[in-house]
């Protein structure tokens, strides 16, 4: 998986994958005009926290250059990748959104790669205490895939799982070493899968 630039500023509970939302300023940079770039990050976050469909599946990041905002990363559903240019458009202080998110694949093995993947991390006995509701809250989201394909669980979900062709990334934001390493092997157990990437960023580091 292609890295992110440096520069782009990651977004919700996973999205502190090592990235920081400070920009060191030029010289020739004014401390209100450092201010007033501060804030505008700090929107554009926000907003992008609030979509009703971001959700585990999803990974935005953004960049913000003199106005001018790239979009990142990589979504579960068109409709995440032009809400977020929509919200983020809306956001003072931005005159140009760069939409360069991409759409991830709707295969019928990444999506069970997907949700397998999902029930391993989020139901352990240890890493469970990571999703929002516990272990029974991820079991009744995987009930509910299977009524409703085509869905995901939507919330602040510190680990991401991002799935294309087959290959699983892990992003986000962990307690410990000892988590980080049990979230990749449990990744690793699914069957079909490609290969894992874990980029999980133990907090603190």
């Amino acid at each position: 998986m292609r890295r992110n630039p440096r520069p782009t500023t990651p977004v919700s509970a996973a999205l502190a994958i090592g990235l920081t939302l400070g920009v060191l300023a030029p010289p020739a940079m004014t401390l209100a005009q450092t201010v007033a770039a501060g804030e505008t990050r700090l929107r554009i976050e926000r907003a992008l926290e609030r979509l009703p469909y971001y959700g585990v599946f999803d990974l935005l990041a953004f960049r913000v250059d003199r106005g001018v905002v790239t979009l990142s990363g990589f979504a579960y559903s068109a409709t995440t990748k032009s809400e977020a240019a929509r919200v983020v458009k809306q956001v003072a202080g931005v005159d140009e959104v760069a939409n360069r998110v991409e759409l991830l694949p709707t295969s019928q093995l990444d999506e069970s790669i997907r949700w397998a993947t999902f029930y391993q991390i989020y139901t352990d006995d240890f890493l469970s205490r990571y999703a929002p509701g516990g272990a029974m809250r991820a079991r009744y989201e995987a009930a509910n895939f299977a009524r409703f394909p085509g869905m995901q669980p939507f919330g602040t979900y510190p680990i991401h799982i991002i799935v294309k062709n087959r290959r699983t990334t892990l992003v986000g934001v962990v307690d410990n070493e000892s988590d980080k390493t049990l979230a990749g092997v449990r990744a690793r157990d699914i069957a079909n899968t490609a290969g894992v990437e874990n980029e999980l960023v133990v907090k603190g580091k």
